[in-house]
């Protein structure tokens, strides 16, 4: 590491340039498709999506029109597509209108037209539209306690697959027999296009039985209208081998993985030796903390299995079980634990947040930690273990001044981590 870069510095720019690598201007124009001999419609959902419109409207040679919904202040200009803004990560009547119109958008085209569809995570919320039966208010009562469970990503969107009329699917079902691509950038562990944004254009292996038995896992309380449509398979998906999907290609364009690589990029132009551990580690945020925290002991105190200096990368989703009221998200929780459990590491450093910049519902991407950051919060009057178990770690970073905000990022692959460790011990 340069003399003149502090350790906060190089962490910020390799978040910085993880967030750049899946920027819609960089990513979405290499894949358009071929101009149609009928219409193009563009459709899509996500925190990117506005963004991947924008894109795809500066560099299409043609007529175009589409709708895209996207969160709330994360719109930018577009002249053909409308933009929609609508609420994360419990829906709102605003994005149930919007998957209304989007349906009735595709539900008359033919052949010789192509649908561009812009997927991002974020989608399944923005995208909300209940089976009949279901009232948006129930919907938002189960999102609010699966988000709160501790279930992962993917099990949440099981579920929410098999509670809806345009995901897992139904929405590439309705463009057919229309050409049908997706672009797609992927917030997801393993990227499995079913799971990005509950995969609205993807076929779905899993069934009504599988959402109810994610619901059982948890013990969620189900009203009677949801528990009915799983139990009777009336809010089965799309399956794969359905002919309405024959017309339909999906296509990654941006994933963790790459966002991974640009940031070890900046820490070997530094001198800092990158090892990514892994795009898709899942598990409860405080545990991640804990061993991440035993790996870069060792790593400081023998220079073992990693010689330093070197930064440990790893991104994915891991899952928070709320049981305290603070203000927290899964970032910021992990690092609070593994400040805990680092308990002062000298030459240890740490960054960890979210791409979309947004850490749980709070407008804040993440924090920063230090090998002093323990004794700042002692020094205050705070007792970090307790923050901790108050899920309160966005409370917790921000009284220190050590948050990390970006804004709206217009992209989202995910959590960042980056775990910098500068020297090794005697």
């Amino acid at each position: 590491m340069s003399d003149d870069q502090t350790p906060r510095a190089l962490l910020h720019a390799m978040f910085n340039a993880a967030i750049a690598a899946a920027q819609p201007a960089h990513c979405v124009v290499p894949h358009l498709p071929a101009v149609p001999t009928g219409r193009l419609i563009v459709i899509g959902a996500g925190k990117a999506s506005a963004a991947m419109a924008q894109a795809v409207e500066q560099h299409w040679p043609g007529e175009l029109s589409g709708l895209v919904v996207t969160r709330y202040g994360y719109g930018v200009p577009c002249e053909r597509i409308e933009i929609a803004e609508a609420a994360h990560p419990v829906p709102d009547a605003a994005g149930m209108q919007a998957a209304q119109r989007m349906l009735a958008l595709v539900g008359n085209l033919s052949c010789d037209d192509t649908v561009l569809c812009l997927i991002s995570g974020g989608g399944s919320s923005l995208l909300a539209l209940p089976l009949a039966g279901i009232t948006l208010a129930e919907k938002q009562d189960l999102n609010r306690a699966l988000l709160a469970c501790g279930a992962s990503i993917g099990e949440i969107n099981c579920v929410r697959r098999h509670l809806s009329l345009i995901k897992g699917g139904r929405l590439a079902a309705a463009c057919h027999p229309a050409q049908l691509l997706t672009l797609a950038i992927s917030d997801v562990p393993g990227d499995k296009p079913g799971d990005i944004a509950s995969g609205p254009t993807v076929a779905d292996a899993t069934t009504c039985q599988d959402a109810l038995a994610i619901v059982r896992r948890y013990g969620i309380s189900l009203p009677a209208s949801i528990r009915e449509a799983l139990a009777s398979g009336r809010g089965e998906s799309v399956k794969p081998g359905d002919p309405r999907l024959a017309n339909s290609t999906i296509k990654l364009i941006a994933t963790p993985q790459m966002a991974l690589e640009a940031a070890a990029a900046v820490a070997r132009a530094a001198g800092v030796t990158p090892y990514i551990l892994g795009d898709s580690l899942e598990g409860e945020a405080r545990d991640v903390g804990k061993v991440m925290a035993g790996i870069a002991q060792q790593v400081a105190r023998r220079g073992q299995p990693f010689a330093t200096p070197c930064v440990l990368l790893s991104g994915g989703e891991t899952t928070v079980t709320v049981r305290g009221d603070g203000s927290g998200g899964r970032n910021v929780e992990f690092l609070l634990s593994l400040g805990i459990a680092l308990d002062g590491e000298a030459h240890v450093h740490a960054l960890a947040g979210d791409t979309d910049g947004v850490d749980g519902q709070a407008e804040i991407a993440g924090a920063w930690l230090a090998p002093d950051t323990l004794q700042r919060a002692w020094a205050l009057g705070m007792r970090p273990r307790d923050s901790l178990d108050n899920n309160d770690g966005h409370g917790f970073f921000q009284t220190l001044g050590d948050s990390v905000i970006t804004g709206p990022t217009l992209t989202n692959v995910n959590d960042f981590r980056a775990i910098l460790i500068t020297a090794a011990g005697a």
